[in-house]
């Protein structure tokens, strides 16, 4: 569709007979005769939502993990001692 100047009107163009045309119709790509099941793709979306939300959160997972591994490398390589944090209960004096 060209673009048309506001209050330029647009000549209408008659409807092709799709006999002589080279290419065919649409009408095979059409929906066929059994109506939509909607309630099956809200949930193949859902699932697809929730796969996504899942990729999502093991990324951010990993993301912390190497950085954590990246850290403690790198204060091992710089020849520090007890870079890595040792969670201990606490000492209980009796």
């Amino acid at each position: 569709m060209p673009f048309q100047r506001p209050g330029q009107v647009r000549p209408r163009v008659p409807p092709q007979s799709s006999e002589g045309s080279p290419v065919e119709g649409m009408e095979k790509y059409a929906g066929g005769d059994e109506p939509d099941n909607y309630r099956q793709r809200m949930i193949n979306n859902g699932l697809a939502f929730i796969f996504c939300v899942v990729l999502v959160v093991i990324g951010v997972w990993l993301a912390t993990a190497i950085a954590e591994m990246r850290k403690n490398q790198d204060c091992v390589l710089s020849g520090r001692r007890n870079c890595a944090h040792v969670n201990a209960p606490p000492a209980n004096p009796i």
